[in-house]
């Protein structure tokens, strides 16, 4: 369950989803090299998508903006 292609994908989730995903922790593929992570704590990537976004926005729901829909492929550290 802990997928940022499930936060994605399912936009009417339950406040106890929600509260899970954000216990397990945001995805942190290779996307990016590791400290850009370790920098910017809100950041999680999409290993399907081959993308960043995110990840309190996702978690938490609200505006849609490119951090929560498109992503971003790079990011200038």
């Amino acid at each position: 369950m802990n997928s940022m292609d499930f936060l994605l994908t399912n936009k009417d989730i339950t406040y106890e989803i929600r509260t899970e995903i954000k216990r397990l922790g945001r995805q942190i593929p290779d996307l990016i090299i590791s400290t850009v992570y370790d920098r910017f704590k809100w950041l999680c990537g999409c290993p399907k998508r081959n993308k960043l976004f995110c990840f309190i926005c996702l978690v938490m729901g609200g505006n849609r903006s490119a951090w929560t829909q498109e992503g971003d492929t790079h990011i200038t550290t």
